[in-house]
C-alpha cells in the first residue's frame, strides 16, 4: 500500500496528489509515468510523475477526474492509501542544450510538461513555457512554470486571463515576431498536439509530444497502447510516451482512443450513481 501524503485540488476536478513511492522518487526522469491502482479491484491508470523528492520519498501527480477511475482516486485524501503505484515507466525525455525550447501544456497536460521544462532548463536552454486552459479557474502550476522560465505565458479559450485564445496561436505569435524557436514541446488534448505539429512542420522545428493512448499494464507485454509512427507501430508505454510530433498519425491514435467510450461512459454513470446512494 502507498500512503498519499497530501492533496489538495488545483483546479475544478484536478487534484495534486504527494505520494510515498521512495524508490520511484529517486529513480524517475523527467517525462517518465507510473501505474497507479486505486484499489484491490481498480483499473490501472498511468500518469506522468510531475515531480519528485527524493529525501522525503514521495513522488507528486496531477489528475484530472475525467472518468470512473480518475475520479475514485480524486476522492482520495491525505492519510488514504493506494494499492499500487508501479515506476517509474516509460522512456524518459531526450534532454539537451537545444537554445530556445517552447513547453507548451493544454490543461492538465501542464502536469506532463512541467517536469521536462525543468530539465530543460538544467541543461541551460532559454525556456519558454506557455500554459493554456479553458478559463482562469482552470488554470494550474502558474508559479511553477514561471519559476523555471525565461518567458511565461498563459493562455485561456475565453479570454478571462492571459492571451485570449488557444496556445497554437500564441506559438505562431512568436513565431510570427520572428522569434528563433529551435525546440517544441507540446503535451495535451490530441486536437492541440496535431495543431502544434502542423505549426511548426514548415519551419522544421523539433517538436516532440507526449502520447496518451488507452494503457493497460505499462510494460509492453498488452499491446494496447499501441501508436502509429513514421508508419510503424510502436507501443507508447515502452517506447515513449513521448515521440516525434511530425510522424505522428494523430487519426489513429484519435480513433484507437474512441474505441472504449461507450463503455467507459456506462462505467462512469454507475460509479456516479453509487456515490450517490453512499451519500445518501
Amino acid at each position: 500500500m502507498y500512503r498519499i501524503v497530501s492533496s489538495n485540488f488545483l483546479a475544478e476536478n484536478i487534484k495534486k496528489f504527494e505520494i510515498e513511492a521512495p524508490r520511484i522518487a529517486r529513480k524517475r526522469k523527467a517525462g517518465q509515468f507510473v501505474m497507479i491502482r486505486v484499489s484491490e479491484h481498480g483499473e490501472r491508470i498511468p500518469l506522468t510523475i510531475a515531480d519528485s523528492d527524493p529525501e522525503k520519498g514521495t513522488i507528486t501527480i496531477i489528475a484530472q477526474g475525467a472518468g470512473k477511475s480518475t475520479r475514485e482516486l480524486n476522492g482520495k485524501n491525505a492519510g488514504d492509501t493506494l494499492a499500487d503505484v508501479v515506476g517509474p515507466l516509460g522512456t524518459p525525455s531526450h534532454i539537451e542544450y537545444f537554445g530556445t525550447a517552447v513547453s507548451i501544456g493544454g490543461g492538465v497536460g501542464c502536469a506532463i510538461a512541467y517536469p521536462t521544462a525543468v530539465a530543460l532548463k538544467k541543461a541551460g536552454n532559454h525556456v519558454i513555457t506557455i500554459n493554456g486552459a479553458r478559463t482562469k479557474d482552470m488554470v494550474i502550476l502558474e508559479e511553477e512554470m514561471k519559476a523555471v522560465s525565461d518567458e511565461a505565458y498563459i493562455t485561456t479559450d475565453d479570454g478571462s486571463y492571459g492571451f485570449h485564445g488557444f496556445v497554437t496561436q500564441k506559438l505562431q505569435e512568436l513565431l510570427d515576431s520572428g522569434k528563433k524557436i529551435d525546440f517544441v514541446l507540446a503535451i495535451g488534448p490530441i486536437p492541440m498536439m496535431k495543431a502544434v505539429a502542423e505549426i511548426t512542420r514548415p519551419y522544421r522545428i523539433k517538436t516532440v509530444v507526449s502520447l496518451n493512448p488507452i494503457m493497460v499494464d505499462g510494460t509492453g507485454m498488452c499491446g494496447g497502447c499501441r501508436v502509429t509512427v513514421d508508419n510503424r507501430i510502436k507501443f507508447a508505454c515502452v517506447d515513449g510516451p513521448e515521440f516525434d510530433a511530425h510522424l505522428v498519425d494523430f487519426k489513429n491514435l484519435a480513433d484507437r482512443n474512441r474505441i472504449y467510450l461507450p463503455e467507459e461512459k456506462k462505467s462512469d454513470e454507475v460509479f456516479a450513481h453509487r456515490c450517490q446512494l453512499e451519500r445518501h
